[in-house]
């Protein structure tokens, strides 16, 4: 019945405690007020059955309800309705430049770097509803896979598509993956642009430098943050393919650039991260997602109706009724 509904002055609710005192107060009253009468017999009166005796209480009951009526609209009841409007003030484009090269399927992260980064990036993705993302996939070349977009659903879908694949050229082209990522920010008219650059590999191939991407980054006013994806030491890892198409694996050294994604995070005003294993992948797009926060403003709107009209009439109505009663059918009793 009262939901939406609040009391503005509920200290009058104490009012009520008044109510159960009257209530005492009547019966007390009413117990004086009745006289006994005795006689031997009762023959030589006429008796006429009446009922309206019995139901002269009915008046103190709707002065009892006209009272609280009265507290009730005493406190100030009102219907609110919040209505939220939210604008965005900071947004954010961002580009992830994912390394798909034969080495991202090594099963040091389970089940391959792969497939936990996919699984990563994807929940990195669904909590950012208020920026433009886009996807960039590199080996020895790189391509756009997603232009920047407000369209997660679409952004996941292609992020979901993403697998190492015979088609794109081999090795790890790190410089060419930043300049197609920066390629895509360049133009954005965003307050801040992100480049999330991953790899676990060293820069072996590409007709771009590392080191000129990033200078093209700093020119666009673009930062990137970088990770090395890989475990210390050795990693189980598919070193050739067998007549069957299944890859052979092998144990084989984890080499890593941290040197150059280091360079390039820091000349950017990024910052370089290592990720070994599942988890710690999942905290740094963790850490990411809180250094890189969009700035919403909420507007709340309040709408007030006040609902202390109808106790009132109803109190009104209450009392009008019982002095009705009271001066025509039970005149006679009262």
């Amino acid at each position: 019945m009262f939901e939406g509904v609040e009391f503005v002055d509920k200290q009058f609710f104490w009012l009520l405690l008044l109510l159960p005192i009257a209530v005492i107060w009547y019966v007390v009253k009413n117990k004086k007020q009745t006289a006994e009468l005795k006689v031997s017999s009762i023959k030589g009166f006429k008796l006429v059955p009446s009922v309206l005796p019995k139901f002269r209480h009915v008046l103190f009951v709707l002065r009892l309800v006209a009272l609280a009526a009265l507290i009730t609209a005493m406190a100030r009841p009102r219907s609110v309705d919040v209505s939220t409007k939210t604008k965005t003030t900071r947004g954010i484009d961002i580009v992830m430049a994912i390394d798909v090269s034969a080495s991202m399927l090594a099963k040091d992260l389970k089940p391959n770097r792969l497939v936990a980064l996919k699984k990563v990036a994807s929940e990195f993705i669904a909590g950012r509803p208020n920026d433009r993302i886009g996807l960039v996939i590199y080996a020895g070349e790189s391509y756009t896979k997603m232009p920047i977009t407000s369209d997660k659903a679409l952004v996941l879908r292609s992020l979901d598509e993403v697998e190492y694949n015979t088609t794109i050229e081999g090795g790890t082209a790190i410089g060419m993956g930043l300049a197609t990522a920066v390629n895509r920010l360049k133009d954005s008219k965003a307050d801040s642009k992100v480049v999330i650059l991953l790899t676990d590999g060293v820069n072996n191939t590409g007709f771009i430098d590392p080191k000129i991407a990033s200078e093209l980054a700093v020119e666009y006013g673009i930062k990137a943050y970088t990770i090395g994806i890989g475990s210390n030491g050795m990693a189980l890892s598919p070193v050739s393919i067998l007549p069957n198409g299944q890859f052979q694996y092998a144990r084989v050294q984890v080499e890593i650039d941290e040197e150059l994604m280091k360079e390039i995070a820091n000349d950017t005003g990024g910052k370089y991260f290592r990720a070994t294993d599942n988890e710690k992948l999942s905290e740094i797009y963790e850490e990411i997602n809180k250094l890189e926060k969009t700035d919403i403003e909420e507007f709340k709107f309040y709408n007030y109706k006040e609902m202390f009209r109808p106790l009132v009439f109803l109190a009104g109505m209450l009392l009008l009724l019982e002095v009705l009663l009271r001066l025509t059918i039970f005149r006679s009793f009262v």
